[in-house]
């Protein structure tokens, strides 16, 4: 019996893909795993984290909000790992955990031993303030027990002695408003990171009634109605036979190029001030024609004004 040579085993490493595909696969790269923020929002009771926390959420931060400090290890483990859609994440730590809280520094070594990078942001203000704002919402400090409010605050601050030495940012809030302490987190942890306007443009019927969010109204019946046009009746302003005919009806573009540009330092205006949602509700009579194809006209000019938008057709069906 003659044996044959069994061509898989007379070399110690086969091909088995075609020639050349081995040497481009050890040559290519992997796709970079951008490494994420986290940060650890803590600081005095009073002062201004949950404030903090939601300026973090609207940048899109994921935030959790008074965790146990041994537990910031599991989380950031699972939402820093390859793959995870979690970029930039949150934890606001207090002296509300309590008994838990002493763990903190252990924590934080843990994590800096592991090669997770994080930075503290530690929010203060003066003792006489945190009174003044304790005394306004009527409610105790959690340190305070049968003792006074100044109590528990000279209590929070020997429990915080060490984080706060460790902080990267330190922000007083003593002399901060609202909408002040927000400007102070975006500029020292957002890291010049902008955040556009969310607009949304809702299209709706005045025959259903106006939406109660409304910032801003418009009125489309000054336009010729594509109703009474038997071709269009069935149709919508989504439609482009709709689109076009309100479109191109005598003013109807003109208003909106007018009316958006007329709209750009009101929504500036907002930014400033610290809205960070405005909702413009443009109608007609049924909902159905002009005020849609209206709403996208204006949504696709503000998008190329670089706002963040929406629109929702709030009607849409109804008849």
């Amino acid at each position: 019996m003659t044996e044959h040579a069994n061509p898989l085993t007379e070399h110690a490493n086969p091909l088995t893909v075609p020639e050349g595909i081995p040497a481009v696969e050890a040559s290519a790269h992997s796709p970079l795993h951008k490494e994420p923020e986290v940060l650890l929002i803590t600081g005095m009771s009073g002062a201004g984290r949950s404030r903090a926390a939601g300026v973090l959420e609207d940048l899109d931060w994921f935030v959790v909000d008074n965790l146990p400090p041994m537990m910031i290890i599991p989380l950031v483990t699972m939402m820093t790992k390859a793959g995870s859609a979690v970029e930039r994440l949150a934890v606001v730590v207090d002296v509300r955990g309590r008994q838990y809280f002493s763990d903190l520094d252990a924590a934080l070594d843990h994590l800096r031993d592991g090669g997770i990078q994080y930075r503290i942001l530690y929010l203060d203000a003066y003792d006489d303030e945190l009174v003044r704002r304790y005394e306004a919402v009527r409610r105790p400090h959690p340190l305070q027990e049968d003792g006074r409010i100044l109590d528990g605050i000279a209590e929070e601050r020997r429990a915080l002695a060490t984080i706060a030495e460790r902080a990267d940012v330190i922000i007083d809030t003593s002399n901060l408003s609202v909408h002040d302490l927000a400007r102070e987190v975006r500029a020292t942890v957002a890291q010049g990171q902008t955040e556009a306007l969310r607009v949304n443009v809702v299209a709706f019927g005045f025959k259903y009634g106006v939406p109660i969010d409304a910032d801003h109204l418009i009125d489309m019946r000054f336009v010729a109605n594509p109703y009474w046009i038997t071709e269009l009746r069935h149709l919508t302003g989504k439609d482009a036979p709709v689109r076009d005919y309100v479109l191109s009806r005598p003013g109807a573009t003109e208003f909106i190029d007018r009316y958006v540009h007329a709209l750009e330092p009101v929504l500036d205006g907002y930014l400033h001030e610290e809205k960070r949602y405005v909702t413009i509700a443009v109608g007609c009579t049924g909902g159905k024609h002009r005020s849609v194809a209206a709403a996208d006209a204006i949504a696709a000019r503000l998008r190329e004004r670089g706002h963040r938008v929406t629109v929702t057709q709030r009607d849409l069906g109804k008849e």
